[in-house]
């Protein structure tokens, strides 16, 4: 062995040893380890508390039968569904291991080194993840109330400006531009830049908020928009995205995803999720209820948050660390997002009736005893 040679690690490209990785929310199982505890409610993902559709839970237990077989690679039956689902063609669709996957797949298209890519502040962490591991410039752009400030991305766009993350609604912010917002902006930016509409969580919108983005195609050949089945379709755990653009766009993305990257049960579970409509309204209808309830509560503590258009919300507290840790000792998860620029924040995803009310005696409880624990250590004022 040589003993001058380089560490083989310090020969991986510079950018790519700088990523910090993608932190999810904590685990239930990681927090029994941690404490114990085995009364656990985790508010932390924006999961869908109901599970998901029996439609779906029917259609991947029958395709259990043949998880011999390699998956359908092109996903034949899903793209169907998708299609006319959404008034589009096969040769429009990207499938993806959630939307994370699909996200990856435009910047390995379009972004390397000496490229760009825009994006704002406080908005989703994949965003610069995916534009520094293909070694571009990340432009990210000041919000404005902790969302997107179109203006000031337009500004940022370059020469060099080879996409333009927009998420609508915001995660972790939950804030929403309008569809003319949107609109406005497509006509503006230059038609060689590449505007990734992120909509994860645009089944939770209620019908008067939505814009008809999928329209947009046909006017805007470099716009792609990109959705999940882990939010509202409750499928989080089968890792399900796809992103729709243009025909171009979409072969190019094709190209380089992995052949076998939805994987059969998955493709099954999507398809039979997606026929199942009433599931999606129940999840719409309940997370409304949740919404309303949790921000009332916080109304009654006198807590600031940020209104959302997501399954979540994110609250101002005084001491987040410390409230995220007497939260955690009371057996509720919740989201830390320091890492978003938002140090004072923290998210809670819309639970169950039960789960919302649990967070929200928990939540008042660690903030009584943080407010006592206050009063004992400050001195007393006035003269003596």
């Amino acid at each position: 062995m040589n003993r001058g040679s380089p560490d083989i690690c310090d020969l991986a490209p510079a950018y790519v040893r700088a990523i910090a990785p993608y932190q999810p929310g904590k685990p239930v199982s990681e927090l029994q380890r941690e404490l114990g505890l085995s009364d656990i409610v985790k508010l932390a993902s924006n999961e869908n508390p109901l599970g998901a559709s029996p439609l779906a839970l029917a259609a991947m237990r029958g395709a259990l039968e043949e998880v011999a077989r390699y998956p359908d690679g092109n996903g034949f039956e899903l793209k169907a569904a998708l299609a006319r689902r959404h008034g589009v063609r096969a040769e429009q669709i990207v499938l993806g291991n959630g939307s994370n996957d699909v996200l990856e797949l435009a910047a390995r298209v379009f972004l390397r080194p000496g490229a760009g890519a825009v994006y704002s502040r406080h908005a989703f962490a994949v965003y610069p993840l995916v534009t520094q591991a293909m070694g571009a410039t990340g432009v990210e752009t000041p919000a404005r109330d902790f969302g997107h400030d179109l203006d000031a991305m337009l500004r940022a766009v370059t020469p060099e400006t080879r996409i333009v993350f927009i998420a609508n609604p915001n995660n972790p912010t939950g804030t929403l531009l309008s569809p003319g917002e949107i609109a406005a902006f497509l006509r503006a930016v230059p038609r060689e830049v590449l505007v990734v509409l992120d909509e994860a969580y645009y089944e939770y919108l209620p019908p008067e908020r939505r814009g008809n983005s999928i329209a947009w195609l046909e006017e805007f050949p470099n716009l792609a928009i990109t959705r999940t089945f882990s939010k509202a379709y409750g499928l989080a755990g089968l890792r399900v995205g796809y992103a729709l653009a243009s025909g171009n766009i979409a072969d190019l993305m094709n190209r380089v995803r992995q052949p076998f990257n939805v994987n059969s049960v998955a493709q099954a579970g999507a398809a039979a999720a997606l026929a199942d409509q009433d599931f999606v309204q129940r999840s719409q209808d309940l997370n409304a209820q949740g919404m309303a309830r949790i921000t009332a509560g916080f109304g009654k503590l006198g807590v600031e948050f940020i209104p959302s258009f997501g399954n979540f919300v994110s609250f101002k507290v005084g001491n987040a660390p410390r409230v995220y840790r007497g939260l955690l000792e009371l057996g509720v998860i919740v989201r830390p997002i320091a890492s978003y620029g938002m140090p004072e924040h923290l998210r809670v995803s819309i639970g169950t009736f039960e789960e919302n009310e649990r967070f929200l005696e928990a939540l008042e409880r660690v903030l009584r005893e943080l407010h006592r624990a206050g009063s004992e250590t400050c001195p007393e004022s006035g003269e003596r």
